[in-house]
């Protein structure tokens, strides 16, 4: 049995700015199974959404606006639907969407894809061979890795519309509806490390963390 799913619609829909304009735990959710795409000319990549944590704005210790409106968070106090990037322990990208009406903070970070099209450059881009499923969960399971994966920078993504085709990076929903979703303990945290606002899909093999949690549905 095949790891990997394929597009349920060939031409996915981009998701409207509103959908990004509502409390990062519901955007969060329901981002499970929806896709993220990277067009450049002829190539397309694609990969269902599996795990996302989200971050709640300025009174979330957690969460980068804890610090304020600054030139480095602003876009998390900007119009929601936008890629906010950041770089992480010195060597990779992590890439989150900007929530909430514009001038309020909120934000959800993408930590593991299902990759669907696009493998070979994912590979390459990663500097992997795959050659079984072992090598397939390398590709995109991991916020580092997914970004590596698409190619995702500060200097290249940082304020890229995420509800446009145009943007080149986008976030798309085709005929596929998530199921089993659990609420866990976010990873890698220590400040409000109590929080349950890391969404997973129960039973993924692309989620990067641990897969047992609470609140599952």
């Amino acid at each position: 049995m095949s790891l990997l799913q394929a597009i349920r619609n060939p031409n996915p829909q981009p998701l409207p700015r509103p959908f990004f304009a509502r409390n990062p735990r519901r955007v969060a959710r329901e981002l499970l199974g929806k896709v993220l795409l990277r067009d450049a000319g002829n190539l397309r990549l694609a990969a269902r959404i599996v795990e996302v944590e989200a971050y709640l704005g300025q009174n979330d210790p957690a969460a980068h606006a804890a610090a304020g409106n600054t030139a480095r968070t602003s876009v998390l106090f900007g119009p929601p639907g936008y890629a906010y990037v950041y770089f992480i322990y010195g060597n990779h990208y992590c890439l989150n969407v900007s929530c909430e009406p514009d001038g309020q903070a909120g934000g959800v970070l993408f930590r593991a894809l299902e990759p669907l099209t696009g493998l070979e450059h994912m590979a390459h881009a990663r500097d992997i061979e795959v050659h079984g499923p072992k090598d397939l969960l390398k590709l995109t399971s991991g916020p580092g890795r997914l970004a590596e994966a698409f190619g995702i920078t500060r200097a290249r993504d940082n304020g890229r519309d995420l509800t446009s085709e145009a943007s080149g990076l986008w976030i798309g929903e085709d005929d596929y509806r998530a199921t089993g979703i659990q609420a866990t303990l976010r990873v890698g945290i220590t400040k409000a490390a109590e929080l349950p606002l890391r969404y997973v899909v129960r039973g993924n093999p692309f989620v990067s963390g641990p897969r047992a949690g609470a609140n599952s549905r």
